[in-house]
């Protein structure tokens, strides 16, 4: 018997298994990319302004199309440029206004319809966060107008407690959980964009 075929198979097995490794691992999604949170500032070593971790944000970040939205180049989300377009309600008359607003209010010229925009979830909203900025806490090339330094809803609600909802405020990007009758929150609108033609 010859002791050399089961070498050579094993050696020809090995080299197929190795020339085929490379298209296996590009098959694998890669990971999410998170984005760097704009602190520049370092407080102490090894906190996130010293290492600035994250991918960069697209330069401009941001495009005003002219038509009373902002498309964020980082997300690819259209927001209603008017940043405080109804002023201050609770968490349910501000999902309302959301969804019922339209072309020709808060300084729409886009063709919008009722249905067309929404209150953004919890991570859209912050999404829009820059800390290292305050008074807003947004990117310094920011487009909005009528900015509020105060709450902003979300469309998420918290896991535990459905009468109150998940809010950002953008004095300095601190996230909390509000009850949802707190009537003096503002609604920052993000287009349905699979709808939207900008």
């Amino acid at each position: 018997m010859n002791k050399t075929k089961p070498k050579i198979f094993i050696a020809i097995l090995t080299v197929v298994i190795l020339s085929l490794t490379p298209f296996v691992a590009l098959t694998v999604d890669p990971p999410a990319l998170v984005p760097k949170t704009g602190q520049t500032i370092s407080y102490a070593i090894g906190d996130d302004g010293y290492y600035q971790t994250g991918i960069v944000s697209p330069s401009p970040r941001f495009t005003d199309n002219g038509n009373g939205t902002v498309t964020d180049e980082k997300t690819g989300l259209v927001w209603l440029k008017n940043a405080t377009c109804f002023g201050g309600w609770n968490w349910a008359k501000s999902l309302t206004d959301c969804l019922t607003l339209n072309s020709g209010e808060c300084g729409l010229t886009d063709g919008s319809l009722e249905g067309y925009w929404r209150m953004p979830n919890r991570f859209e909203m912050e999404s829009l966060l820059d800390f290292g900025n305050q008074g807003p806490a947004l990117p310094v090339d920011h487009p909005f107008h009528n900015v509020s330094f105060f709450t902003y809803w979300t469309s998420t609600s918290s896991n535990d407690n459905p009468g109150l909802a998940h809010a950002v405020a953008l004095t300095f990007g601190s996230l909390s959980i509000i009850d949802k009758t707190y009537s003096q929150a503002s609604g920052l609108f993000v287009a349905q964009t699979e709808m939207m033609t900008v």
